[in-house]
């Protein structure tokens, strides 16, 4: 982890890379370590997009793997441990072998550095490392997602893919690939090889022009998908939550038949029937993608009850994480999230009758159902964990995410604001050490993400906010278990917290503290919505253990 975190390169996140050949280098890299002719020979589905990219990967690859193939994906980022952005045949690479490739791409690259080629930077050198392991671990298909844009991607010295798909396109790293969507769809199109098959979703106007008009100039045969039809799942449901997953599989289906017609696997087992095959169903349906509107059920870790839904298990905790960081995703991770709470609470209240049906039974009177329902409705509080990177524009996601969810009818009580454990300078491993040192700890962009969040639910700035008296040591760095349930208008203050929010220095301490408030309140469910950034998700898991 050390000589990985060793290549990322002294830039801001956010600015252009220093290197201005990237492939031309990327090519000289793969014929040191003499995979530059090998690649060709792996059979690639190449995915960009600004949204959607990975899940559909994930559901191409269960796909492909249902029917019968030695599938190897690479995504990014990880969210735990590096290895995940290598899986072969649906499952993070082994330790043992992850090792084994990762010494021999080192050290050949680095006996072979001179003045003018130096390390690669970390994403280039990941891509080499994805190549190596796809290609030693003789995978039949290689499903690879592009890392930034597409025409200047690292990925993008793919020279004979086998097809390539684009999903959804919306503004994210404008910085690097223009802002505007046609400048932006003109970076994603840059994977379109001449006359291989490209699919394509709908795409807005102006995008779609971009990706026509590149089509054309290299033959390209390319067609747009619809939405997938969840009556071809025969009863089972897309292992993917979230309505925009309908886009991502109908582009996987697409992507994965073209690649079995065009390695010369379709055949008659599939021409003869027009239905979905089973194997695509069950790809679909098994899929898995951690940190993408995932839902976990958290009880406290000193409790006894193997069941989390128990109503003996004292209070719930439950983590809605998604790693939403641009407008488009925010929004989409909002319908998402009020959809889900939604379904949870009516399955909640059917469960919620019965139970008090019975003991009403068994008590000789009967409650009013509407008496019931607002006793279950108080016990619900929303919370937001958020944060986001300083590149992103909190003006924007956050009111997008806010009103997303007021449409639908979902308002977050409290949301606290934390910043993120792992580090852009550091890659890390599933055994890397979590640091509990908040000596030093900069929170002024989590106060800023405070700032901004008072002022879309109170409408104007709060005055009330001290940030220069926050002290770390101070021992009100958490705020008490009443700020959770109390009502707002109480006006539970201090320094660090406000009657809606609060900023946390500690991610570990902000999980306990929820835990903590359950254990105290078994009649309250916390229902909480972690997003803003895959980073933030992927240390909650890890603090989670998942």
């Amino acid at each position: 982890m050390e000589k990985i975190s060793s290549l990322i390169t002294r830039q801001r996140r956010g600015e252009k890379p220093p290197i201005s050949n990237k492939l031309e280098i990327m090519s000289l890299y793969l014929k040191i370590l003499g995979l530059d002719e090998d690649i060709n020979k792996l059979n690639i589905i190449h995915v960009a997009g600004t949204k959607g990219k990975g899940s559909t990967c994930i559901f191409c690859e269960a796909i492909l793997r249902e029917c019968g193939f030695r599938t190897g994906v690479f995504t990014s980022p990880h969210l735990i441990d590096v290895r995940e952005r290598f899986r072969i045949d649906g499952i993070d690479i082994s330790e043992d072998k992850f090792l084994q490739y990762f010494w021999d791409c080192w050290n050949r690259l680095e006996e072979n550095t001179t003045e003018q080629l130096s390390m690669p930077p970390l994403f280039l050198f990941l891509t080499i490392l994805a190549f190596k392991i796809f290609i030693s671990e003789q995978v039949d298909a290689a499903i690879i997602e592009v890392g930034l844009g597409g025409k200047e991607d690292s990925t993008n010295v793919i020279k004979e893919p086998t097809v390539c798909g684009i999903t959804s396109l919306g503004m994210d790293h404008t910085e690097i690939l223009g802002d505007t969507l046609g400048q932006i769809a003109s970076h994603k199109a840059g994977i379109f090889k001449p006359k291989v098959p490209a699919f394509t979703v709908p795409q807005p106007p102006e995008a779609m022009d971009v990706i026509l008009e590149r089509a054309k100039e290299l033959m390209v045969p390319l067609e747009v998908t619809e939405p997938f039809d969840c009556k071809q799942m025969k009863g089972l449901e897309l292992g993917l939550s979230g309505d925009h997953q309908f886009y991502n599989a109908a582009l996987a289906v697409s992507l994965s038949r073209c690649w079995l017609q065009r390695t010369g696997n379709w055949g008659k087992k599939y021409q003869k029937d027009s239905n979905l095959p089973d194997e695509f169903i069950r790809g679909l349906s098994t899929a898995h993608f951690s940190g993408r509107a995932q839902i976990v059920y958290d009880s406290s870790p000193n409790s006894d009850c193997s069941e989390i839904l128990s109503k003996n298990c004292g209070g719930e905790l439950i983590f809605y994480l998604d790693g939403a960081h641009s407008p488009e995703s925010m929004e989409t991770c909002a319908k998402w999230f009020s959809n889900a709470v939604k379904r949870y609470e009516i399955s909640s209240h059917s469960s919620f009758e019965v139970e008090n049906a019975e003991e009403s039974l068994e008590n000789g009177h009967f409650l009013h159902e509407s008496k019931t329902l607002e006793q279950l409705e108080k016990s619900f509080r929303r919370i937001l964990l958020f944060n986001c990177l300083d590149v992103r524009n909190p003006h924007i996601l956050l009111p997008r995410l806010v009103n997303t969810c007021a449409s639908s009818g979902i308002y977050f009580s409290r949301a606290l604001f934390v910043p993120n454990m792992s580090k852009y300078s550091k890659v890390t491993s599933g055994a890397s050490v979590i640091s509990s040192d908040l000596h030093g700890i900069d929170l002024s962009w989590q106060f800023n993400l405070q700032r901004i969040w008072e002022k879309i639910t109170h409408g104007k700035e709060m005055t009330t906010l001290l940030e220069k008296d926050f002290k770390i040591d101070n021992k009100e760095i958490l705020p008490p278990h009443e700020f959770l349930y109390d009502d707002a208008s109480s006006g539970c203050h201090s320094h660090n917290y406000l009657a809606r929010s609060a900023v946390i220095p500690s991610l570990p301490l902000t999980i306990k503290w929820l835990r903590d408030c359950v254990r105290d309140h078994p009649s309250t469910r916390l229902q909480v919505l972690v997003t803003g950034s895959l980073h933030l998700v992927g240390d909650v898991l890890k603090l989670l253990k998942r």
